[in-house]
């Protein structure tokens, strides 16, 4: 069965400076017409900056639609048609003063692909050095070191529930044990 749905017509009904929002006419598989409300966002690139002790590099930030500080790992928003890696290097410089020898790859996933096109990049980041932080004039947070197995148990106990940070972390791990039985 073909499941693929068809754009009719598209009209924007929000332009604003992250988000874009429309409203799409589409042609079902079954050949009915139905309505989609999307969230354009060109997406993101998250960081787990690992040390030496398998501690990584957290931040500590208020997020307003939530009413509530979270501590997750560095992340910064994409320029439309920027190179994620780039976006990542310069997320950890500005969030966290650190940078890093080596960068690997741990993937993308979509926020939520019900109405969001917004998709997040993750790295991980080892060789650590440390420097100084350049904030964004509206950004605020704390930087703060936990050991991986903490952060493995606050996950577990729904202490940290940011979809970026759970799946950096839990990616991370897997790739360190991974790590440690080939060596």
């Amino acid at each position: 069965m073909n499941l693929e749905e068809k754009t009719l017509s598209k009209n924007v009904i929000f332009e604003g400076r992250i988000i874009t929002v429309h409203e799409d006419e589409v042609l079902l598989p079954n050949g009915n017409i139905a309505s989609r409300e999307v969230v354009e966002h060109p997406g993101g690139v998250a960081v787990v900056a690992v040390d030496e002790e398998n501690n990584i590099y957290m931040v500590r930030q208020f997020r307003y639609p939530f009413q509530k500080v979270l501590l997750e790992i560095p992340a910064g928003k994409l320029n439309y048609g920027e190179d994620p890696f780039a976006c990542g290097v310069r997320e950890l410089k500005e969030e966290t003063g650190l940078t890093a020898e080596t960068f690997d790859y741990l993937g993308s996933f979509m926020v939520s692909p019900g109405f969001c096109g917004e998709k997040i990049h993750i790295y991980l980041a080892r060789g650590l050095s440390k420097g100084s932080m350049q904030l964004d004039p509206d950004e605020f947070l704390e930087v703060e070191k936990c050991p991986i197995n903490e952060l493995l148990a606050m996950i577990m106990d729904n202490q940290i529930e940011d979809a970026k940070t759970v799946i950096g972390v839990l990616k991370t791990f897997q790739l360190l044990n991974v790590d440690k039985k080939l060596s």
